[in-house]
């Protein structure tokens, strides 16, 4: 297996535990949906219900593969998806914190691009 799809199975595996852990909470105002798009490389976790009469529409986990590095797009969740790929053997250097500013990623100890 290649170093992409090994990074496509882990960052599969890692957003499906997520979705697993959060549907345990008992009486969500929300589903909780994953969408893989294994042709352009983009993993999203999202919730997406009601609450009362607001609308719930939130990226929870946005994930990409760009240039053989995991981009984290999007990360609210509590322990960082960042922290789960590297237990899993994914190297601080092919991680990539999107989220960040390119001028802040330079100080964090992951990949600028």
């Amino acid at each position: 297996m290649d170093r992409v799809d090994m990074y496509i199975t882990l960052i599969k595996q890692a957003l499906r535990e997520y979705v697993a852990l959060v549907q345990k909470s008992p009486h969500l105002p929300y589903q909780v949906v994953m969408a893989f798009d294994d042709e352009h490389h983009q993993y999203l976790v999202r919730k997406v219900g009601w609450k009362e009469n607001k609308r719930i529409l939130k990226t929870v986990l946005h994930l990409a593969l760009q240039n053989g590095k995991i981009w984290i797009e999007e990360d609210l969740t509590e322990e960082g998806i960042a922290t789960w790929l590297l237990e899993h053997g994914v190297p601080h250097t092919d991680i990539v914190l999107s989220f960040q500013p390119p001028l802040m990623r330079a100080y964090s100890e992951f990949a600028v691009a």
